[in-house]
């Protein structure tokens, strides 16, 4: 038996739309999970108690289950409360609620980091909380939460992998299909890895180069 590349290759077109479909997965949903994210960390920390309890819960169970198992719920269980969604809607609404609740503990923790004196200072000059939450709050917290940002990001990148099950067309699932067409299973499956390495590359270069750029501007300031 040889190692056989050129046959998985030869369904480059294939590979090449699954590539664009998982980038594009994964885009929408980092951007979702950081707007979910912001939303759940600013609401723990000035709503109620009840909300604060209700939001704890959720970020507690979202995180403390298998993104796998949450997916299936999503899926097959949504239509015995009325939820009944297409593959796509569905993976991509659970992933953006993956992301969304870890990016809130990392957006919590950075919002408590900012020191207080700033707040109380834009607070002194007149500034509401939305324009306190836009000038002060989000500049200084992004420079403190891109580390673990950029982990997040990383993390639902190969997450996408697992919408495989439910029939999304991603690379996991276009590239195993081509495995079990071809029978190249060994080929197929060091495709799809290098293909997941070189897209976990791109993001992590440009969250390094990210942090480097704020860390410096933050430094000027």
């Amino acid at each position: 038996m040889r190692f056989d590349v050129a046959l998985v290759l030869s369904y480059l077109p294939a590979i090449g739309w699954a590539a664009i479909t998982t980038v594009g997965l994964w885009i929408v949903a980092l951007v979702a999970s950081i707007v979910i994210g912001l939303a759940i960390a600013v609401i723990r920390l000035h709503g109620g108690a009840i909300v604060n309890t209700v939001l704890r819960l959720l970020v507690e169970a979202i995180r403390g289950t298998p993104f796998l198992i949450q997916l299936f719920l999503l899926y097959f269980g949504g239509p015995f409360i009325g939820l009944t969604l297409e593959r796509l809607p569905a993976g991509l609404l659970a992933l953006s609620l993956f992301g969304g609740c870890y990016m809130s503990e990392v957006f919590r923790t950075g919002i408590r980091a900012v020191p207080r004196g700033h707040i109380e200072a834009a607070e002194c000059v007149g500034l509401s909380q939305m324009q306190i939450l836009r000038r002060i709050l989000l500049p200084e917290m992004l420079v403190l939460v891109l580390p673990a940002g950029t982990n997040i990001a990383v993390g639902l990148i190969k997450e996408t992998a697992v919408l495989s099950v439910i029939g999304v067309p991603e690379l996991t699932a276009v590239i195993s299909g081509i495995g079990s067409e071809t029978y190249a299973f060994v080929e197929a499956l060091t495709l799809l890895s290098l293909c997941y390495w070189a897209l976990v590359e791109i993001c992590a270069r440009l969250g390094r180069t990210a942090e480097q750029r704020l860390s410096l501007y933050r430094f000027a300031a």
